[in-house]
């Protein structure tokens, strides 16, 4: 099932992503093409505050043309551990350090056409400490409970992956299945 890429050629590269054209030997012989948006690694958090809310963002995503309820995230920078990304974006995006950081696990964002990977952590123990936020994003943060995070998922008012794997992730760890 393996592919060898033969050939490589970027054809657009951005503040945020770039898109290359791989070719590709399959297994059988076939050549085929590949597109890929190559994207650096992201972080996810689920931050809890000491009243036990979750502290979610709402933001404007141009994609969808929507205000999304999210967790909060970001691209690492380059060379950047993903646990000083979410350090460095828990401050810009919420105000807030974590005391205590705990992975929860992560995932390919579409395998099929993109190279980015989130990793997803739980960000407890907050401290106060604001770095100067992204000067082309407006976020509001909205505490939720678990059970009303876990609601909006089954309503639908939290379409976002990243939000909904996260907080699946954080009922498992916080609710054990017997």
């Amino acid at each position: 099932m393996e592919e060898s890429t033969v050939d490589q050629r970027e054809i657009y590269r951005g503040r945020v992503v770039s898109v290359r054209i791989d070719t590709v030997q399959m297994q059988n012989g076939h050549v085929a093409t590949r597109e890929v948006v190559v994207h650096n690694p992201a972080v996810a958090m689920i931050p809890v505050a000491a009243d036990g809310r979750i502290l979610l963002v709402r933001q404007w995503r141009t994609p969808v043309g929507s205000v999304l309820l999210e967790a909060p995230a970001g691209s690492a920078d380059d060379g950047e551990a993903p646990e000083a990304a979410v350090q460095r974006e828990l401050q810009e995006e919420i105000g807030f350090r974590a005391g205590r950081l705990n992975r929860l696990g992560g995932f390919w964002v579409a395998p099929g056409y993109c190279t980015e990977y989130i990793h997803v952590y739980l960000c407890e123990d907050l401290i106060e400490s604001r770095l100067p936020g992204d000067e082309d994003e407006h976020i509001e943060v909205t505490p939720l409970t678990l059970d009303e995070a876990l609601a909006a998922i089954a309503d639908g008012t939290i379409q976002d992956a990243k939000t909904q794997v996260g907080l699946l992730l954080y009922e498992r760890l916080s609710r054990p299945r017997r």
